[in-house]
């Protein structure tokens, strides 16, 4: 960007070093742990996801390569309430998109359609002329989360995404399906994890102590 200085290798060599310092410290907190709920421990893993988060933003940025680990936001499920031992447990996932790229959308689903072995099951090639007749195609020959690897090839653009595990009652077969995503309670959700680039600006911040 235009009037923005660049990170150097110089930040990225000192965000490797606080993340460093970040594990060292987390590894003391936990060896140190007193109680399940130790304050000092769930301090110590919000810095080392921050610092692994500045770490990874300025090595992308410098050299084009990325981590091969992410860390979720454990405080999101602080608050659960639900039962220690749950029978049964629902996933919900919600993933957004931006059709980026509308051409290449349809030139891939007419050739996931011309390959999956039943041309025309989903609609023939010259039927598929638009974005949802597209998706339609795609993501009845491809499984969710192969979509969302292959997102940028098949003209996506990945946006905000949940992924959330709550604990649930027996229900009966078909029961909740014509409305999948109501009457969760918060405090029952065990687990959560998001990825949004709403989450840049904080990284930033972190940034700015190494520059």
């Amino acid at each position: 960007m235009t009037g923005v200085a660049q990170p150097t290798p110089e930040q990225v060599r000192a965000a490797a070093a606080a993340l460093k310092t970040a594990i060292d410290r987390h590894l003391d907190a936990v060896e140190r742990r007193e109680g399940e709920s130790d304050p000092a421990v769930f301090a110590a893993y919000d810095e080392l996801a921050a610092a692994a988060e500045a770490y990874d933003e300025l090595l992308y940025d410098v050299y084009d390569e990325v981590t091969p680990f992410e860390v979720p936001d454990r405080s999101q499920t602080d608050d659960y309430h639900g039962p220690d031992n749950p029978d049964t447990i629902a996933v919900l996932i919600r993933r957004d998109y931006t059709v980026k790229d509308a051409a290449a959308l349809l030139d891939q689903a007419r050739r996931a359609d011309a390959e999956s072995g039943e041309p025309g099951a989903n609609g023939t090639v010259d039927t598929i002329e638009t974005t949802s007749a597209a998706l339609a195609v795609l993501f009845d020959v491809f499984d969710p989360d192969e979509i969302a690897q292959r997102a940028e090839e098949i003209g996506l653009e990945s946006g905000d995404a949940t992924l959330w595990v709550s604990a649930s009652e027996p229900g009966e077969p078909g029961e909740w399906l014509d409305a999948p995503f109501d009457d969760i309670d918060p405090h029952a959700v065990i687990y959560r994890f998001e990825t949004s680039t709403a989450y840049e600006d904080d990284i930033e911040v972190l940034e700015e102590d190494f520059r």
